[in-house]
């Protein structure tokens, strides 16, 4: 329960992932937590259930992977594929989509799929655990107010009633219509795709039935000419029987004006019998906030972008903001952060997420809608076509080019560049980019030994330079832990530097060979430098 008469390290609103998320990192590190959710239970609308590998990696770090995993409602062991197809399921066009399978070897834990719904269950669970974490279900934020020292969060019950709850720093987690985001005033820019969407959750027997001519696949796309680059979506929420469906519909479509049943067979190719659990829409758009924070308070998740759910990207994002907000707070409550670093989390969130809608949604609709435009086998003749059709699964994939990272960072030394979602997947280790798993000389992982704070991995550098390191983070009053090995082993060769020293939230802050500049590197990457890298 919230205790409306205290001053809580951190007020977040919204506990969907992102929110209950975030409340986790901060509880798991002893800072106090209020977390203000406006459902009193849990929702049944089966989105956001791809969990890439990174995300996996937070739930290592929360201590929940394995309820995560147990929770999966397609049986384990049934492959986590998807697939592409031309004009029908069933046309005999088709080829695998969003393989991320391809990256595993660059991640510490493998990736997921399961319902958004059963993910929040287990967070919820695991933010309960929590000594320092408070939990207000049922009440609604109407407003933020704040001055130099906290802000205060308004809100009523489901009977009206008020009340106010005060945290030194507040985090609205509150979705894409976020009152926190208006009442402290982000502006956001949005790219509008004028299109309704529906969101169909059915049962359909018959339709798994189809499906099993391709086995292992737990998401399907169709791609039609005449849908001008956006997608029909169908998803397996259980193994057999529950589905959900996503697809574009004439603008002023209801529930009771259309028939979602001939749609729904149109994009199979096959009749099939269908039982409607969930008819709903939505406005296909792209928001971006113009910054991610105003003063004491900070926005993350949908509150930061929205956009449609081609991809997987909106949980997976909302996650990697939580994780890269949660130890910078914690710096500043704990007193050995920089005036730059509060201010990182948008310089280093902000351009990734709009780098993923430009590069990686956009897009893919625009090459879509170009590609479909040139080709059909009506038009060329089908070997033409299944040649073409077949050619845009080969070469360099999606997957492999989305690698988020902060390279060009205020906190990061290395490489000159800008934040983005574009990338490369290596083990070398590069300034502002992810860590990959290791195993060092003495059978040890190597995201086992990493610390709360920051992580200097000595891989066969001399004592000096660790010392140098040692000295400079007991002088500034930055939590360092050391991991030394004396030779470089296959850690060090596949990280190609004896030094790396990785942030709280596993990306890389510097990597070298030399000490020299150790007190630089690491007072920047807390925070207290924003020269450019």
């Amino acid at each position: 329960m919230i205790d409306f008469s205290k001053t809580y390290d951190v007020v977040i609103v919204g506990g969907g992932p992102v929110g209950t998320g975030l409340a986790i990192e901060l509880g798991q590190r002893g800072h106090s937590v209020a977390l203000i959710e406006r459902h009193a239970t849990l929702h049944k609308v089966p989105r956001g259930q791809n969990l890439t590998q990174r995300t996996m990696e937070h739930f290592q770090s929360w201590g929940c992977e394995a309820a995560i995993r147990a929770a999966r409602t397609v049986p384990q062991g049934y492959a986590i594929g998807g697939m592409t197809s031309y004009r029908t399921l069933l046309s005999g066009y088709h080829y695998d989509w969003l393989q991320r399978d391809l990256v595993a070897p660059y991640y510490n834990a493998a990736n997921e799929r399961l319902p958004q719904y059963q993910t929040e269950a287990v967070l919820r669970a695991r933010a309960a655990e929590l000594p320092g974490v408070d939990i207000a279900l049922g009440w609604t934020a109407r407003d933020v107010a704040q001055n130099a020292e906290s802000a205060t969060v308004t809100l009523t019950d489901a009977q009206g009633n008020p009340a106010t709850v005060a945290g030194r720093y507040v985090v609205g987690c509150d979705g894409a219509r976020s009152a926190i985001r208006e009442a402290v005033g982000i502006p956001q820019t949005s790219s509008e795709h004028d299109k309704l969407m529906v969101l169909l959750v059915f049962k359909s027997t018959d339709l798994h039935d189809h499906l099993k001519r391709y086995p292992g696949k737990q998401f399907y796309c169709v791609l039609d000419r005449a849908l001008e680059g956006y997608w029909l979506f169908f998803g397996r929420v259980d193994l057999g029987t529950t589905w959900f469906f996503h697809a574009p519909v004439p603008a002023g479509t209801t529930r009771e004006n259309f028939d979602f049943k001939a749609y729904l067979e149109q994009a199979v190719g096959a009749p099939i019998g269908v039982e409607f659990e969930h008819i709903g829409f939505w406005d296909l758009r792209i928001a971006l906030a113009d910054t991610y924070r105003a003063g004491r308070v900070f926005i993350a998740g949908d509150a930061c972008h929205s956009h449609p759910p081609y991809g997987g990207y909106g949980v997976n994002t909302g996650l990697e903001d939580a994780r890269n907000l949660g130890w910078k707070l914690s710096a500043a409550l704990e007193g050995w952060a920089g005036d730059a670093l509060l201010d990182s989390y948008s310089a280093e969130r902000q351009p990734v997420f709009k780098g993923t809608a430009e590069h990686f949604i956009e897009r893919f609709i625009r090459e879509d809608r170009d590609f479909l435009n040139a080709h059909s086998p009506e038009e060329q003749g089908e070997a033409a076509f299944r040649k073409a059709w077949d050619s845009r699964n080969e070469g360099s994939s999606e997957v492999m080019s989305f690698a988020p990272n902060y390279q060009g960072s205020p906190l990061v030394t290395g490489e000159p560049g800008h934040p983005d979602a574009r990338g490369t997947h290596q083990f070398a280790t590069r300034g502002g980019h992810h860590l990959a798993p290791a195993t060092l000389d003495d059978g040890r992982a190597v995201f086992d030994t990493l610390g709360r704070g920051f992580t200097l991995l000595a891989l066969g550098a001399p004592d000096e330079a660790t010392q140098a390191f040692r000295r400079a983070a007991d002088a500034a009053g930055i939590p360092l832990t050391l991991v030394h090995q004396p030779h470089a082993g296959a850690a060090g060769a596949r990280y190609e530097a004896p030094l790396v020293l990785v942030r709280p939230d596993h990306y890389v802050a510097w990597s070298g060979t030399d000490a020299t500049d150790a007190t630089r590197i690491l007072t920047r990457a807390a925070g207290h430098s924003s020269e450019p890298s």
